[in-house]
């Protein structure tokens, strides 16, 4: 990067520019594009915050256990949500405190890059990584006497980012162990919030898996099962025309709900013989290698290309792959819809970093399954009849049972559970559906609790099954298995 390429703040920056980390000179400089001012900061101030959140109340109770043992130190400990809004803080130092409310770095006020530049937290969350910025390192000078240590806090269930755990010293203090510390609190935060999910299993680390879509392979709706819903056929047809007219598409909506499918199916239908290639997430450290797997092929005229869930990308590499997008479209000559065949998904498009936002021309909404529940006996079907190789027949009350659940999984759940029922028989009955499906409780259930629901599905199930046989078998009274049908909201229809 040339001198009159760098943001203001490097000017201004006392070390030798070529050890500053990329990360940091991209965070200045989105900070100078953000409008922040060099020399003092005005964050804005809510006052207000969910306090009741799972990830609050997990990560305050981590929070005051570290504070108990740090009390003496001249450290501020602090909890943020994704956005940045400071929702706690301990400290024993009161002229820390009191400093820290000079800059509002205080509970109500909003710290992401947007409000305040370069900072810890800031950077943190906008790149999803562990994060130092020391005093020289901040955008605004009015932040230079502190130096900063923030971790972002992932869902450990979903994979959603919540906030941050940060802690803040002064510039003086030493800081080796600032980020080990705010790792630490981060960890634990995830940890305690898995544990108090009630024994569920966490989500998987991505590893930016790309692979290839083959036509004989594709998964129902992705480009082989095309008569399902009107909501569905007119994301379809929107996605199709805006590539067709060499527009760049991001597919929005709840995951599983079908993103990806749906531009891959309309990538098909423009492209018939091209390759789709499909890329997730990396993990942090395999940024270089996800990048390097399917970046050869941006631009190839016979292949298009689906990146999955942007709103997961750190910012520092949602600009790498901007810039890669960019430079290969500017070396064809062309527009970049009709030179780069790319488009991507999201849950939200507010949630995708800006420098892939700014690339978009078109954005389809992908309704959840449950809005759309004419599409559950096609798909389930398909996917019946590809698991056995053949026709797989539907009971009347397995039918009703997957066209009333809600699907919070969506199709991703549809599938799952279909393909288990299907490879017990050539005919899927209510006995072959799991717990999940047969009840609408919303709650959380502990590990006890969901082995009851179990059992009580299994046992009432069976053909031929009366209430007597199932109490005997059950340990349990009439009464209870009634009181346990209307706990678990147990729904078990036959035919």
């Amino acid at each position: 990067m040339s001198e009159t390429d760098l943001p203001d703040r490097a000017r201004l920056y006392d070390g030798p520019l070529d050890r500053v980390p990329h990360r940091l000179v991209a965070s200045w400089q989105r900070s100078q594009d953000y409008g922040v001012s060099l020399e003092s900061i005005d964050p804005v101030f809510t006052g207000s915050y969910d306090d009741e959140s799972l990830f609050f109340q997990c990560g305050r109770e981590v929070l005051t256990g570290l504070h108990r043992s740090l009390a003496n130190e001249p450290i501020s400990l602090m909890l943020t949500d994704a956005d940045g809004l400071v929702l706690n803080r301990f400290s024993g130092d009161s002229d820390l405190l009191r400093a820290l409310d000079k800059v509002h770095l205080a509970p109500g006020f909003a710290y992401s890059e947007r409000e305040a530049g370069t900072n810890g937290l800031g950077l943190a969350l906008a790149d999803r990584a562990p994060t130092v910025v020391r005093a020289e390192e901040h955008y605004s000078l009015s932040l230079t006497t502190y130096t900063c240590a923030a971790v972002p806090v992932l869902d450990p269930l979903t994979g959603h980012l919540e906030g941050a755990v940060n802690l803040t010293t002064w510039s003086r203090s030493s800081s080796d162990l600032l980020l080990a510390l705010a790792q630490s609190a981060a960890g634990n935060t995830a940890a305690l919030m898995l544990a108090r999910s009630q024994g569920r299993h966490p989500r998987p680390v991505p590893r930016g898996e790309v692979f290839r879509v083959e036509v004989p392979r594709l998964e129902p709706g992705a480009g082989t099962l095309q008569d399902l819903s009107g909501s569905w056929s007119e994301a379809l047809r929107r996605a199709r025309q805006a590539l067709t007219d060499g527009m760049v598409v991001a597919a929005v909506g709840e995951p599983g709900s079908g993103r990806s499918t749906v531009l891959a199916q309309a990538e098909r239908l423009t492209r018939p013989r091209d390759r789709i290639l499909s890329a997730s997430p990396p993990a942090p450290q395999d940024v270089d290698a996800w990048l390097g797997l399917w970046t050869p092929e941006l631009g190839k005229e016979h292949t298009a290309v689906v990146v999955r869930d942007v709103d997961a990308l750190p910012a520092w590499v949602a600009e790498r792959l901007r810039d890669l997008v960019l430079r290969c479209a500017g070396e064809s000559g062309r527009p970049l819809g009709h030179s780069v065949a790319f488009s991507l998904t999201a849950q939200r498009f507010e949630d995708i970093p800006a420098a892939l936002a700014g690339l978009v021309d078109t954005v389809v909404e992908v309704s959840p399954l449950r809005e759309r529940l004419d599409d559950v006996m096609p798909l389930a079907r398909q996917v019946a009849r590809r698991t056995r190789g053949r026709e797989v027949a539907f009971t009347a009350g397995a039918e009703r049972a997957l066209t009333q659940h809600r699907w919070p999984g969506n199709v991703e759940q549809l599938l799952r559970v279909v393909r288990q029922a299907a490879m017990r028989g050539d005919v899927v009955d209510v006995r072959h559906l799991p717990a999940e499906v047969l009840s609408g409780s919303t709650h959380r259930l502990s590990r006890i609790e969901e082995f009851e629901r179990e059992e009580i599905v299994r046992v009432l199930s069976r053909p031929g099954v009366v209430m007597k046989d199932a109490a005997a078998e059950l340990g349990m009274s009439r009464a209870t298995i009634y009181r346990k049908l209307a706990q678990y909201d147990i729904h078990l229809e036959r035919d």
